[in-house]
């Protein structure tokens, strides 16, 4: 069995701290592969930019590492990404993988809102990364307090300086040159 760690999330956009996880998850937890997995259509009705925006910085975002992959397995579902259907979809698809949901712990106060958590658990036990500023122990921050709605005020406000710091190179030039999150 291959442990693959699913890291879902609506990279609108990737970030450095989206990437400091996958390597974190490849270089300390029991993963062997990352999955990078944007939402296709979120749940919560968030805005997005693109699909295919999102899945094109992710890919430059990622491109640094081996064992990390990024898929379109949320548009192939199509509707309304659900964590569950997409980790039951990944299980049938790819029998020889042991699911692990890679999540922030940002994300754990909203755990009761998702579809089905009991079984998504059940399917892909969770690795919760602290991050800075939610929740996190102070003796455990791994990653950096920094976040995608951050970024994108960034972008509107033209805070070229601080995007740097903030974001992979590669995804800075894609955002600015597609002309994303000017109006965010």
């Amino acid at each position: 069995m291959t442990t693959v760690g699913v890291f879902g999330g609506s990279f609108n956009p990737p970030h450095v701290a989206h990437v400091l996880a996958a390597a974190y998850a490849l270089s300390i937890q029991a993963v062997e592969r990352v999955l990078i997995v944007p939402v296709y259509r979120h749940p919560f009705a968030k805005e997005l930019a693109p699909f295919e925006d999102r899945l094109a910085m992710c890919e430059l975002a990622f491109s640094l590492f081996e064992g990390v992959a990024v898929s379109a397995v949320e548009r192939e579902l199509g509707g309304e990404s659900l964590t569950l259907r997409t980790l039951e979809h990944l299980k049938v698809t790819n029998p020889s993988w042991s699911l692990r949901l890679i999540i922030g712990s940002d994300v754990v106060p909203d755990l009761p809102k998702w579809h089905r958590w009991d079984l998504i658990e059940a399917i892909a036990p969770p690795l919760i990364l602290d991050r800075a500023g939610a929740g996190a122990r102070p003796d455990r921050v791994l990653l950096p307090e920094v976040s995608s709605s951050e970024v994108r005020a960034l972008f509107a406000r033209g805070g070229r300086e601080e995007l740097e710091r903030l974001v992979p190179r590669s995804v800075l030039a894609y955002a600015e040159s597609s002309g994303l999150y000017r109006g965010s």
